[in-house]
């Protein structure tokens, strides 16, 4: 064997060696980390809903326009519920509450369609509810929490529309309560959300989340996405984010 093709295999071998442990490691983590959960102590029965709008779709004009929010609703949320259901056909999900779903799930390719449908369908029964026609404004402890820890409304506002722009591609921006009870700025990819503890980075409950998919905004807005934004703060339903907040706190 010539030297140079000598050295080549010995520094592959070298480094095949050192890898390995190391993903042998994450795999083990992985797994020790589903384990932790223990199985849910509610079952659900009956296959998941579409959960209805609780207003009309022409209701949040001129903001969100009438057609986004008919295809929104009817089409892409309606298309998560109904492929999450074929998805947990079988499954150790198969009477999961979704939430226990959400926490359970795994980044693994067998998880894949109760990921991203499970997400889809959380995701949107939040969204639909925390906008209102001619939304409300933050009063009581949220307001308070919002102000402690960012400074203001408006620098809150700052630092959501900052997150709400920075995601790239598709996904979402949220206001979370953490496990310290703090409030908490993050952001998704895809149909991911802070319930994931065995995907995520922070985990927290999402009090307010906005969809940042160009499904959500393209028909009026085209790639305008900061417009889009701009226009989700007008119609944002703090009342009953001040009631996902009071929940969360309760916890």
């Amino acid at each position: 064997m010539e030297k140079r093709t000598f050295l080549k295999t010995g520094l592959l071998f070298t480094i095949g060696a050192a890898v390995t442990p190391l993903l042998k490691a994450c795999k083990t983590t992985d797994k020790a980390a589903a384990a932790s959960l223990a199985p849910p102590t509610k079952t659900r029965s009956g296959a998941f809903e579409l959960p209805a709008l609780p207003y009309a779709t022409k209701d949040l004009e001129p903001y969100i326009d009438t057609m986004t929010m008919e295809i929104h609703h009817g089409k892409h949320h309606n298309g998560y519920v109904t492929k999450l259901n074929k998805a947990i056909e079988g499954t150790k999900y198969a009477n999961y509450e979704l939430e226990d779903i959400l926490a359970r799930v795994s980044s693994s390719t067998s998880d894949k369609n109760v990921r991203n449908n499970g997400g889809g369908h959380w995701n949107h029964s939040l969204f639909w509810t925390i906008m209102a026609p001619g939304g409300s404004p933050a009063t009581g402890a949220l307001a308070t929490a919002i102000n402690s820890t960012f400074g203001s409304m408006d620098k809150f506002k700052e630092e959501f529309s900052a997150a709400s722009k920075g995601v790239f591609g598709s996904g979402w921006a949220w206001l979370c309560v953490g496990a310290d009870k703090k409030l908490f700025i993050t952001s998704t990819p895809n149909q991911d959300n802070p319930l994931m503890q065995q995907i995520v980075s922070k985990t927290g409950t999402p009090i307010l989340g906005i969809d940042v998919w160009e499904h959500a905004y393209y028909l009026k807005n085209q790639n305008r996405r900061a417009d889009y934004i701009d226009s989700f703060f007008n119609v944002i339903n703090w009342k009953q984010v001040g009631k996902n907040y009071d929940k969360a706190m309760s916890m």
